[in-house]
């Protein structure tokens, strides 16, 4: 009863708070964090009332399978975004651009927080820095997809943005890890080759290969169902053991194997994206049927944002350095590579504000950086303090970057309730 209870209280709160945010032409992903945060902790669950909200963080983690679940369709649905023809235009640009500002990006935290460090050693470890660095280069590829669908984005701006999001999260694996490496290094005083080199790149290669693997033979499966309703039902399956899979975590030799989730449901979209001739029509019934889960793990992923951070005034002060300069490392990174690669003028200008978003991967990436010990806790308060800034107002530069493109229309978002947009789908279903 409890767990139902706090689920509709999630999905209530989002709903109502997005019919606020409207008033106010804010993105729905904003208002659903909102929602998180009055239902955590902090506010509602303060009053120790079970199922009235979230009363505590071991209370959030109890229901930590609808964020993996919500990131594997996310991750499934961004795979679309790579269907060879499209592909064909964008894929060269995307590719540069992807890695270079995340590359970029991570170069400029990494110097920003090591000149910091420098000046109060006693509060921002070298190991911080540097692991801080590589979190950096993370963008939240969910808040980025929620805009672009809620206001109906489209155009060479959307078209390019949605791939090097995905891109993103790649590279900075690989950067984390290198980071990562370098930072045990600093601290054992010995060199682990395999964790700075081998690992991250088989984490990268394994999680496309299950995805390549899974595509196959979802693709191959859905052709022995005709209904709807059972090729959906299908898709979810997939997505749902695809998700199971990737948090496989094991060892041979002595080599720690690991998957990625994200990488591994993309390539499962991107596979039957490309392979499955009704994929357009099924994607799209996806993306329906999963609206209340995105609702649900962004409410959840608010009630996580650690609210104590702001107690802490070394960890604000890192906190606004570490956002300062990532964000400009983000934009000029962006700025420079598209227009290196002779992109549209609104994909130089614009780019880079859209890729500001940041949070499951690089919490993920933070909650690894705790091993380190002291070091790694340092990161992991920074990370929490920036995550809640950027998400609270990261999709909301999102919107504004997409509408100065021109890509997002004044009527981008429609009421169903509106009779010239209800009439035409009926008349259409009475014509069949």
């Amino acid at each position: 009863m409890q767990t139902l209870m706090s689920l509709s209280v999630c999905l209530f709160a989002g709903l109502v708070l997005s019919r606020v945010a409207k008033l106010v032409k804010l993105p729905a992903v904003t208002a659903y964090l909102v929602a998180g945060i009055l239902v955590g902790p902090y506010v509602l669950g303060s009053f120790g009332v079970p199922g009235l909200g979230f009363i505590s963080m071991e209370d959030i983690k109890s229901y930590e399978l609808i964020p993996d679940v919500a990131l594997g369709f996310i991750a499934f649905l961004i795979g679309n975004e790579f269907r060879l023809a499209q592909l064909k235009a964008t894929g060269k640009q995307a590719t540069v651009i992807g890695i270079v500002q995340a590359v970029f990006t991570t170069l400029v935290v990494d110097a920003a927080l090591i000149g910091l460090h420098f000046l109060i050693p006693d509060k921002l470890p070298l190991t911080a820095a540097i692991v801080l660095g590589a979190v950096a280069s993370a963008t939240a590829p969910a808040a980025t997809l929620m805009v672009v669908k809620q206001y109906k984005a489209k155009g060479p701006l959307t078209d390019i943005l949605l791939p090097i999001v995905a891109l993103d999260d790649a590279v900075g694996l690989v950067l984390f890890a290198i980071s990562f490496g370098v930072a045990k290094a600093l601290i054992h005083g010995s060199v682990d080759m395999l964790s700075i080199v081998v690992e991250p790149i088989l984490e990268v290669v394994l999680s496309l290969l299950l995805g390549f693997v899974m595509g196959v033979v979802f693709t191959f499966t859905e052709k022995f169902f005709h209904s709807r309703s059972k090729r959906l039902a299908v898709s979810v399956a997939f997505v749902f053991f695809t998700v199971a899979v990737s948090m496989l975590e094991f060892k041979i030799g002595g080599v720690h194997i690991a998957f990625s989730s994200l990488l591994s449901c993309m390539m499962l979209g991107t596979v039957f994206c490309n392979m499955c001739d009704f994929s357009e029509e099924l994607m799209d019934r996806i993306d329906r049927w999963t609206a209340p889960l995105f609702v649900l793990f962004f409410v959840i992923s608010g009630a996580e944002l650690e609210l104590a951070t702001f107690k802490d005034l070394v960890v604000v002060c890192i906190g606004v350095a570490y956002i300062l300069f990532r964000s400009l490392g983000k934009y000029f990174g962006a700025r420079f590579s598209s227009k290196a690669v002779k992109c549209d003028d609104h994909i130089v200008k614009y780019l880079g504000i859209t890729l500001l978003p940041q949070a499951g991967v690089a919490l993920g990436m933070a909650l690894k950086a705790e091993t380190l010990g002291a070091e790694g806790t340092i990161v992991t308060n920074i990370i929490l303090f920036s995550v809640l800034i950027y998400e609270l107002v990261g999709p909301f530069l999102t919107k504004v970057a997409l509408t100065k493109a021109g890509e997002i229309k004044p009527d981008g978002a429609v009421s169903a309730r509106t009779p010239d947009v209800i009439a035409p789908e009926l008349r259409k279903n009475q014509v069949k």
